[in-house]
This record gives C-alpha cells, structure tokens and sequence, in this order.
C-alpha cells in the first residue's frame, strides 16, 4: 500500500466558500459534482496556487501529488511513456525519476494543460509532449516503462461493486494491454479501487502481477497494477478468485 497525507485544507468542508482560479476553465455552479475536487486542490497539485491550469475532466481524473510520486519512484528508468498524460500530473513527477517522459494524449487541450502545467514544476527539459493515438503510435515507441491511466468512464465508475475493466475507454483493457506489451513488459495501470483484479492476473505473456493500493487521506482512492521487473511482491490467482 502507498499512502499519502492531506493537510487541513484539502480536507477542508465543501460548504465553504470557493473562488475559481483564474487559470481554470471550470464554471462551479454548473459543476457541483467537482466543488469536492476542488476543496483537495494541493492533493492534486502542492503548486496549485502558482497557476495550475485543469478543464472540468481533469479534476476528477488527475492522479493525486503524493500518489504520482510514489509511482514515479517505482517506474524510474531511462524512458518512460506516459499513454493518457490529460493535466500531467503524472507526468510532472515521471520527469522527475526518468530521464525522458513521452507524454500522449489524443487532446490537445490536455496536452497543453500537461504543457503548461510542467512549466510551472520546472520540468519541461525532460518531456516530449504528443498529440496523438497512443493505439496508432505505439508501434513507433520505445521505451522501458509504460504508463497507462485511461479514463474510467467518469465518476460512474463508483457504482459497480466490482468494475470490470472492459470498461475502460477509449478502448477495453484487453486492447491497452495487447498494445503497450509491443513497447515493454514493464507496465503500470492506474485503475479504479474496486475493480475487479482477474483480468490482471490472467493477462497473456504475463507470469505476475503486483496490486498496490492507493490511499490518501486514510481512504483506498485508486490501485496501480505493476507488470515485468516493476513487480516487488505478485499476487496470485488464488488471491485474485478469493475477492
């Protein structure tokens, strides 16, 4: 398990009065489901007041700081590609371990928030930034660690006692995980806290998977799926059943 802290103002109630940054593009009264979101802003980001710039999406989907370095430390490497980099908040702390980040994103409003984002963590020297189809380009990357937090479907993702990871969007798990193994084996899923783990486990060309459990502020928020040498402690397929 990966924990992360929360000071008081990311815990702070979301009745109280909020102010929209100058840098968002959020209007908060026709977006009452992220004002939650916006209360952990320094989750999110610990230099958030210095301009960080997030489109509706990204509030809700960005990884949080503490969670991102922590998967960062455990993917560095020489090359690292980021498939779904949306705000960069990955990103930003892959920069950090790796000595190059291929950032891609399918929209160009994301690729630059990750852009703009970057800037303001001083970390641009180390990222190549792409607007494009992870799916098309993979066949021209290489790399020794992939990334992949693919949209989860927005925040329906909560009311499924188990999610099932043929849900993932743009296109099923099954299609993610078939697409980064032509890169490397080395592969790391950020994916709902409640989805169901078996397909991780019975994943083709794979021996072992490790399930780390992301919590923040004492809650299970998220897992990261870690493949090939990222693996510290598998789990196994009587564990993966027994859910």
């Amino acid at each position: 398990m990966v924990e992360g802290d929360c000071d008081r103002n990311e815990l702070s109630d979301s009745s109280n009065s909020i102010e929209e940054n100058e840098d968002s593009s959020v209007n908060w009264e026709n977006n009452k489901d992220i004002v939650k979101f916006y209360t952990r802003r320094y989750s999110l980001f610990s230099k958030f007041d210095q301009g960080i710039k997030l489109d509706r999406e990204s509030w809700f989907s960005v990884t949080p700081e503490k969670i991102a370095q922590n998967t960062a430390k455990r993917c560095q490497c020489d090359t690292i590609v980021d498939a779904f980099c949306g705000a960069g908040g990955n990103t930003i702390q892959f920069a950090k371990t790796c000595k190059k980040v291929i950032a891609i994103d399918i929209d160009p409003q994301k690729v630059e928030l990750a852009r703009h984002n970057a800037e303001i963590y001083g970390v641009t020297d180390r990222i190549q930034f792409i607007v494009g189809d992870f799916f098309k380009l993979a066949d021209t990357l290489e790399a020794d660690v992939v990334f992949l937090s693919p949209p989860w479907g927005g925040l329906q993702y909560k009311k499924y006692r188990r999610y099932n990871l043929q849900r993932l969007q743009p296109k099923p798990f099954d299609d993610l995980w078939e697409t980064a193994r032509k890169i490397t084996p080395n592969l790391a899923f950020y994916l709902p806290k409640n989805s169901n783990t078996y397909p991780l486990v019975v994943a083709p060309g794979s021996n072992a998977v490790e399930v780390e459990q992301n919590i923040l502020g004492g809650f299970v928020i998220a897992i990261t799926a870690y493949f090939g040498n990222l693996i510290k402690k598998p789990i196994t397929l009587e564990e993966s059943e027994g859910e």
